[in-house]
């Protein structure tokens, strides 16, 4: 009696030997075999209204658990719907598996219908990506997927099966361990780069621990904890990497980059040595790169050799996960401290009082309207650094990123990278159903939330209750921003008039939610505490807020860092500040 199965079940029993426990997912003609054995398996499987909602919700369960997170979809349109959102976890660098349905074996190449080459189109934003076409392929194919993409920088694989090897009957056999030839992550650091960085560290006086998303991938927020206070440094947080620090601690100097703290963007920008830990020197960071930290030593730890020396060369280059890195540092810089220790009192003299000077805040509207800052400040507040907060892209996710506390790590989640419109509400629900537990908020514009919506359906369903605060300001209100400042405010082609169309109470109502909505400063409390409250369903609250509210501090872009403005035409005197 033959013990062979079929590639579909081969592929889910893969899955399941994998330790994955859900996917998001829409069957199609070429996956169709593959949903039958889904069908008895131990895997929840989560039927979404649009495939890009799927590859979102994979990656909001994968930045907010840590977990590979997993998308599903059949061949040419299914497959095509997933580039957004792996181009996404690629900039990212969220662990991702994608599997996708193709055309069986002998019609590839031929337009058959619904043929994409999926692993040609996804070529350059993919870890690496797979075509399988014997059946007996599958499970290597799999565990190698999930490896590549939980190791060394994470980053997401695709994996496309021709309905052909799903139809086959195969032997199961799945790789007890992973060894592939010319793919070893370098982990532990170079003991002599160490020993130099030390070095470096106790000779300077202006330094400052420049923070990005790979201290959160790697789990190493208690080793930056540890290593910041052993040395006493200013330490500045990237979007990416906002909650790696607690903002609450007096050594945080906030966010930098085009919408970061003054002081954060003033650290980088005079220091004489930059710890750059996980970050990798983006220009919505840097500003105009020839003007970036021009008198800053760089000390560049990354898991990434590829990332230290792309945009700025690296004194003290540190290949390794950066974790490691930060333990190896610690016995390091307490040897170099019993010679000569960095005396910061000056530095924390400038930093501490630009913090002082120019914290960030926001003026309320002299109408009576909405502040879309309060409304961002107060569900901070009320939720608290507890919960999980996942922001569209736009003006309302750098509030987010500015007036919500963050104290602990994988509580903000936000497309960065990509800067992705409609990531939130599908993130959302891929990170409440990774963390039930935890109260969710996406934080959406109006512009962001008719992009992706109809995952609220999904979520009424099966019992995934988020909560949505729609940011309506009936703007594209970034690019409505730019036009204020640089186009003399020709809105062309930025008002959504969403106050108007559609009623988004209604809108929410009819996908099964609870929808709310909150016209006064008086109700915000109110409104908050009401969604709050409800945790049997998803809650959407209409906050209808100051449509020319603007976000600051801002660095123009392709201008210089120390061109940051902190209101309209405006800048600080840095002359004056001494530095």
């Amino acid at each position: 009696m033959s013990n062979q199965i079929t590639g579909a079940q081969s592929l889910v029993k893969a899955l399941e030997n994998a330790g994955v426990d859900v996917m998001f997912g829409i069957p199609g003609g070429a996956i169709l075999p593959a949903y039958d054995p889904i069908y008895d398996s131990k895997i929840r499987h989560i039927l979404v209204r649009h495939e890009q909602g799927a590859g979102h919700a994979a990656t909001g369960y994968a930045q907010a658990t840590g977990k590979v997170g997993v998308c599903i979809a059949t061949s040419g349109p299914g497959a095509t719907n997933l580039v957004t959102p792996i181009a996404d976890a690629q900039m990212d660098s969220v662990p991702i598996v994608a599997i996708t349905g193709q055309v069986p074996g002998p019609a590839i190449g031929t337009d058959a219908f619904q043929e994409a080459d999926i692993r040609g189109i996804t070529m350059p934003i993919t870890k690496h990506n797979y075509l399988v076409t014997d059946p007996a392929e599958i499970p290597r194919a799999i565990a190698e997927a999930f490896h590549i993409a939980s190791t060394g920088r994470p980053g997401p694989v695709l994996v496309d099966i021709a309905k052909d090897a799903l139809q086959k009957m195969t032997d199961f056999n799945y790789p007890k361990t992973v060894q592939m030839s010319g793919y070893a992550p370098k982990t532990s650091p170079d003991a002599k780069a160490v020993a130099e960085a030390a070095s470096l560290i106790a000779q300077s006086k202006k330094p400052v621990f420049y923070v990005g998303g790979g201290v959160i991938k790697a789990n190493a927020h208690r080793e930056l904890l540890h290593l910041a206070e052993l040395v006493g440094a200013p330490v500045v947080t990237t979007l990416m990497a906002r909650g790696a620090f607690p903002d609450s601690h007096h050594l945080h100097l906030g966010m930098p980059g085009m919408h970061g703290t003054v002081a954060a963007v003033t650290a980088l920008q005079k220091a004489d040595l930059l710890i750059t830990l996980g970050a990798r020197f983006d220009d919505r960071v840097t500003g105009k790169l020839s003007t970036f930290a021009v008198h800053a030593r760089v000390i560049h730890a990354d898991i990434d050799p590829a990332e230290i020396g792309k945009n700025r060369f690296a004194d003290v280059p540190l290949v390794g996960d950066v974790g490691e890195t930060m333990r190896a540092l610690v016995p390091a810089l307490k040897t170099e401290f019993t010679k000569q220790k960095p005396d910061l009192t000056e530095w924390w003299r400038q930093m501490g009082g630009l913090r002082s000077k120019y914290p960030v805040g926001y003026d309320v509207p002299a109408n009576g309207e909405v502040s879309p800052q309060q409304v961002i400040q107060r569900i901070g507040e009320i939720a608290g650094p507890d919960s999980i907060y996942v922001a569209g892209v736009g003006q309302h996710q750098m509030w987010a990123s500015q007036f919500i506390k963050y104290e602990n790590p994988r509580t903000w989640l936000n497309s960065g990278g990509a800067g992705t419109m409609g990531y939130a509400v599908p993130a959302a629900m891929g990170a409440k159903v990774g963390a039930p537990d935890k109260t969710v908020w996406a934080i959406d514009g109006d512009g962001c939330f008719q992009m992706t919506n109809q995952e609220l359906v999904t979520c009424a369903l099966n019992n995934i209750p988020i909560k949505v605060a729609i940011i309506n300001n009936e703007s594209l209100g970034m690019v409505r921003q730019w036009q204020t400042l640089f186009y003399n405010e020709r809105y062309s082609n930025t008002s959504l008039e969403s106050k108007r169309i559609p009623d988004f109470v209604k809108l929410s109502d009819a996908m099964g939610c609870v929808g709310l909505r909150c016209e006064s400063p008086a109700d915000i409390d109110k409104t908050i505490k009401e969604a709050m409250a409800i945790n049997d369903a998803p809650v959407v609250v209409d906050f209808r807020v100051y449509r020319d509210a603007m976000v600051w501090p801002m660095v123009a872009a392709g201008t210089s860092n120390d061109d940051i403005m902190v209101a309209r035409e405006t800048a600080p005197d840095w002359d004056s500040q001494e530095l």
